[in-house]
């Protein structure tokens, strides 16, 4: 078995492509959850590999001294699902054609509440409650403090609060 050279830090990234491979391949999942978080009308796939591409390209930039390799991972992730939305061109769905009825159903719409919070308070709930990161994972891949990320999600969490109540 051969075993790719590490810089002189251990927890470097690996500049030969199998180790690299193996060096990532626990986040694969949660970097594919939080693309399909992030951009559900896209190819979370798509997102992931774009995401690879740039984590293999950026590699030499890991500094473990700021944060995990997750969440260094993860934080590129959101960047590639926003790129990936603006590159999309507009398309109708089935529910935009004319005289399509929508449902009138009183169950409660997660998606449709999370959708209606601020960009930065959807990446953090995405982020913590969807993909499972922790709260300093989180912050890493917003790019902030982990109090700020505990502010965040509990102004999610009061806003999302009435629009999820269930009446009966």
């Amino acid at each position: 078995m051969e075993y790719a050279i590490v810089n002189a830090r251990s927890d470097a990234i690996p500049d030969r492509p199998a180790a690299f491979a193996d060096w990532i391949g626990p986040e694969v999942e949660r970097m594919a959850r939080l693309a399909a978080r992030l951009a559900p009308d896209l190819d979370r796939d798509d997102i992931v590999q774009e995401a690879l591409v740039r984590a293999w390209q950026k590699r030499r930039q890991f500094d473990p001294s700021r944060g995990t390799p997750a969440a260094w991972l993860l934080a590129i992730t959101p960047d590639q699902a926003r790129r990936a939305r603006r590159r999309r061109r507009p398309t109708a769905t089935l529910a935009d054609l004319p005289g399509r009825v929508r449902s009138t159903d009183d169950r409660v719409d997660v998606e449709h509440a999370v959708a209606r919070l601020a960009p930065r308070q959807r990446l953090a709930v995405d982020c913590f409650y969807f993909a499972g990161l922790s709260v300093a994972e989180t912050a890493a891949v917003m790019g902030c403090s982990e109090g700020t990320v505990k502010s965040t999600l509990a102004d999610a969490r009061r806003l999302l609060r009435p629009l999820l109540e269930v009446s009966e």
